[in-house]
């Protein structure tokens, strides 16, 4: 019983801290998003116009049949009379909502030993993994003085990309239906060809369809990486698992239906109006990086060390490994697909890719911090690992802050 008291008290202190950092974080993302709903686009460029013109249901020249970040806005604009102030709130509730949801995750995967362990080091865990939390949605692809550009590079994040691309409101709204998704389906994938849970895999359904109904970037990604091991799965099998994956794969149903819907919404005939998805390696990522050997490294260093260090084990850890499939799926896409039309260099198919950037920067960061927090290990490739992991956050609260300024994003 007093175990169990002094475990609720740390969980209490640990919540306490969260809600300080929740409500920094919150307020500086309202910050940045009132001023690009406020700005000029030559100084906060950002599509924040075109979305409050959407809340209120008046014409724009893009596309947005994805409604729930809209709906959010337009039901604060029944009480709230300027609609900026609305598209500003929509924005921040569901980008900081995402916080909440990955502390449960990373306390649920890295905590789960710590409950036998001295009140101290629990306390001390519970903080690490709370302060770490926060860092991942502030982590950026590496960059170096705006005066040293490397050969093939035009720029330090357009054609390299972010985890973080902080001036998309949408792809920030979508995030935290995508990461209970994911770590659902990384959970799913451990069990589903043993036994079918109704309840895990509805609750997937639901909060992938919440995803694509927010923006479909990241269902662009998961759905063909889920059905790509799901075949090769099944194949393996011999189809002894066909029950388990049709069990499985009727909770993409609603999803299914949503994306046909927000297909023809963007992709559909119109007349003397090319559109459609193009194929072509790298014809559009080309345009904006000619070296995707470093723009790849470049976005990606730290999960990738984490990655070579861990290859051995990774078969293992379904987070880790589903990350990286997801992430192998998303690059697939951004390179060799494109939106055909005047969109075509708008680069819609990074997002996906960007999505997967920042899975296999939770799923890194996840594989670190069991590392750090492990009895046994190598402190010397840990430094190493959390070296890089800096190097990423201080380039992304750098660049953060000149978005936050009013520089360009790219």
């Amino acid at each position: 019983m007093c175990c169990v008291k002094k475990w609720k008290r740390e969980q209490w202190i640990d919540g306490v801290i969260f809600l300080i950092g929740f409500t920094v974080y919150t307020a500086v993302m309202f910050l940045l998003f009132y001023r690009q709903v406020h700005g000029s686009e030559e100084l906060y460029h950002s599509d924040m116009k075109a979305y409050i013109l959407e809340m209120l249901g008046q014409n724009t020249k893009y596309s947005f049949p994805y409604p729930i970040f809209f709906k959010l806005g337009a039901l604060f604009h029944l009480v709230i009379q300027s609609p900026e102030l609305c598209i500003a709130l929509a924005a921040t509730v569901l980008n900081s909502l995402s916080t909440v949801v990955l502390k449960y995750y990373m306390n649920k995967s890295v905590l789960a030993a710590a409950a036998q362990e001295n009140t101290k080091c629990r306390i001390v865990k519970s903080l690490v993994v709370t302060a770490m939390v926060f860092s991942v949605f502030f982590v950026s692809m590496l960059y170096f003085p705006n005066d040293y550009i490397l050969p093939g590079l035009r720029f330090k994040y357009t054609g390299v990309f972010s985890p973080n691309p902080f001036h998309n409101a949408t792809y920030m709204a979508a995030r935290p239906f995508a990461i209970v998704s994911f770590f659902l389906f990384a959970h799913i994938l451990t069990k589903y060809e043993k036994e079918t849970d109704w309840k895990e895999n509805i609750l997937f359904g639901l909060f992938l369809l919440l995803t694509t109904m927010t923006k479909p970037s990241f269902t662009f990604v998961l759905v063909p990486a889920a059905g790509l091991i799901m075949l090769y799965r099944l194949l393996r099998s011999k189809f002894k698992t066909f029950r388990q994956a049709v069990c499985l794969g009727v909770c993409f149903i609603p999803t299914f239906i949503a994306l046909l819907y927000q297909f023809f919404g963007v992709f559909g005939p119109v007349e003397d109006v090319e559109r459609g998805i193009g194929f072509g390696i790298a014809l559009v990522w080309g345009h904006y990086s000619t070296n995707l050997f470093f723009s790849v490294v470049l976005a990606a260093a730290f999960p990738l060390l984490v990655l070579i260090l861990h290859l051995k084990e990774i078969r293992k850890d379904s987070v880790h490994l589903f990350a990286w499939q997801l992430y192998l799926v998303s690059f697939t896409e951004a390179l060799v697909l494109y939106e055909k039309g005047f969109r075509k260099n708008d680069f819609n198919f990074s997002w996906g890719y960007m999505h997967g950037l920042f899975f296999i920067f939770v799923a890194g960061l996840y594989v670190l911090l069991k590392d750090t927090f492990a009895p046994k290990k190598n402190k010397w490739l840990l430094a190493l690992q959390w070296l890089a992991y800096a190097a990423h956050v201080v380039c992304g609260v750098w660049y953060f802050r000149g978005i936050f300024l009013g520089n360009m994003y790219y």
